[in-house]
């Protein structure tokens, strides 16, 4: 698969690359950022995913989230696709909402129109992305990792829960947990997948744990501000603690006082995050 380099910059030794590539599956032109430490160049580097969250694309974890030097440290490679398929034949939300649409892709396939002809991305993230990857980086794909903020948070638990072949680590930074229960998942749940409620569950973390049992072996990290405007009506981590409980999956869940939903808050407790996977990978 061809791969074009749009940008790539020298960091703590390491290349941080942003690139583009023509997408088959989400049928438009798709950008992702890696970053390659340079001990990969001695040996191929384990993989941690990194799923942004609404309004988000690439850049934002890319620029904001300093993950770059404790990576560099840990050797591995950070992958950040863009949060959903983009281009002028894409839809939107018809209302311009930041909810749907564009920026708002929820790591699902979708199945309704108009979305089903280009909202591909749980396909995107676990098939066709790693592929092209593993094509032109020194990855080793036995060893992955997925994590994710707010709606990549979503991404990165439900992923993670239906492809643990794949994903030997997970962790979140203020996830919506139980998206059949919120506002933002209802809207896009709904559109995307058309009203059966029972459809909506194979893609709602809570509900995956409780329909489908634990992933022995695997601890779930998560961070929460307390200061998180969200927290209540939309990203609900009291409801994964108790879906955990009930069905006996590891959860290291992290009320973190007084800090929000932004980057800075990603920034402050990135390294713990990489620390818990780079351990978990190294383990295999």
């Amino acid at each position: 698969m061809t791969l074009t380099t749009v940008s790539e910059i020298y960091a703590f030794e390491g290349i941080q690359g942003v690139y583009k590539h023509a997408s088959d599956v989400t049928n438009c032109e798709m950008e992702f950022s890696v970053y390659v430490p340079s001990s990969a160049a001695l040996e191929m580097a384990p993989v941690v995913w990194y799923l942004s969250g609404l309004t988000c694309t690439q850049d934002n974890a890319t620029t904001k989230a300093g993950f770059q030097r404790t990576a560099s440290e840990l050797g591995l490679v950070i992958i950040c696709p863009d949060t959903s398929p983009r281009g002028e034949t894409v839809p939107d939300d018809p209302e311009g909402a930041y909810d749907l649409g564009l920026g708002a892709g929820f790591y699902l396939d979708a199945t309704e129109e108009p979305w089903s002809s280009h909202y591909q991305m749980y396909s995107y993230i676990t098939q066709e992305l790693p592929a092209l990857v593993a094509e032109h980086f020194p990855v080793d794909l036995g060893r992955q990792a997925i994590m994710g903020h707010s709606m990549g948070g979503h991404g990165a638990l439900t992923l993670w829960r239906k492809n643990p072949e794949l994903y030997k680590s997970v962790s979140a930074f203020s996830p919506i947990c139980h998206p059949i229960d919120a506002p933002w998942g209802q809207k896009a749940l709904n559109n995307y997948l058309g009203t059966d409620v029972g459809e909506w569950s194979n893609h709602d973390a809570c509900a995956l744990l409780l329909n489908h049992g634990p992933i022995e072996g695997v601890q779930i990290l998560v961070d929460q501000g307390m200061g998180d405007q969200f927290i209540e009506e939309q990203l609900k981590p009291d409801q994964l603690e108790l879906a955990c409980g009930m069905v006996g999956q590891d959860l290291l869940l992290r009320r973190q006082m007084d800090y929000d939903h932004s980057y800075y808050f990603i920034a402050t407790f990135i390294e713990d995050h990489l620390r818990h996977h780079a351990q978990a990978l190294a383990n295999l």
